[in-house]
């Protein structure tokens, strides 16, 4: 995993310690070096993933605090700074870490361990969710991934079946199988994929599930098969 960051530092010293640092660590990729709160607000514009700021707090005109304060889409953050009052400050806003210069590599390293850390913890929990949350008639509903048999495209909508119901979403069929783990979830026609701890027999090119019989289309009938196999 790369962490792509940024430096948003008004002393040059300290930005060539962050350089010299981030340079050592494999997984880190600098994007930028930013003077300022101003200056980082148009470099932020111009790349559209930044996972983490190395940003110092006491700087001219914005301090980093308001700075990170006002950001919508907010990086993870690891505060630099010389000031140890502003510590407190520094994780109300959830920072990562804070650095109270001058920090050494070792330092330094354990902060962005942390990062990483939780950006494995996220990709995993990203991969097996147990739930999706969808929404139909206004209403979030919650649907465990243990009772959905299958779903099913249905004109500007989707099905998502259950033993008992259904829930409609207003959702393209493909965005809907991107929530849906691909360990768990098959697709088996054009307008179908199911889940395939639900199954309970195949026969010929239908595919029963509890009560109901879902169609296997020729085009995806060998990876399912193949799937299937494979789980036996």
């Amino acid at each position: 995993m790369t962490i792509k960051c940024l430096i948003i530092d008004d002393e040059p010293s300290s930005q060539n310690i962050l350089k010299h640092f981030i340079k050592d660590v494999h997984f880190l990729e600098l994007l930028a070096v930013c003077n300022s709160a101003l200056d980082a607000m148009e470099t932020l514009k111009s790349h559209t993933r930044v996972d983490l700021l190395f940003l110092d707090i006491n700087m001219p005109k914005i301090s980093g605090l308001t700075f990170y304060r006002s950001l919508q889409h907010k990086p993870s953050v690891i505060f630099t700074t010389a000031y140890p009052q502003y510590a407190i400050d520094g994780f109300e806003v959830n920072a990562i870490d804070y650095l109270l210069k001058p920090f050494s590599f070792d330092r330094f390293f354990t902060a962005v361990n942390k990062v990483l850390d939780l950006k494995n913890n996220a990709t995993k929990s990203m991969g097996n969710p147990e739930y999706i949350m969808v929404k139909s008639n206004k209403v979030l509903h919650k649907i465990l991934l243990g009772d959905l048999l299958f779903v099913e495209a249905f004109g500007d909508y989707v099905k998502l079946h259950r033993k008992d119901d259904y829930i409609l979403t207003n959702s393209t069929f493909s965005k809907l199988l991107e929530s849906l783990p691909s360990e768990k979830f098959i697709r088996t026609h054009k307008s179908y994929a199911i889940n395939i701890d639900s199954i309970n027999s195949v026969i010929g090119n239908k595919i029963n599930i509890d009560s109901k019989s879902v169609p296997m289309g020729q085009t995806y009938k060998l990876a399912f098969l193949e799937r299937l196999n494979k789980n036996n």
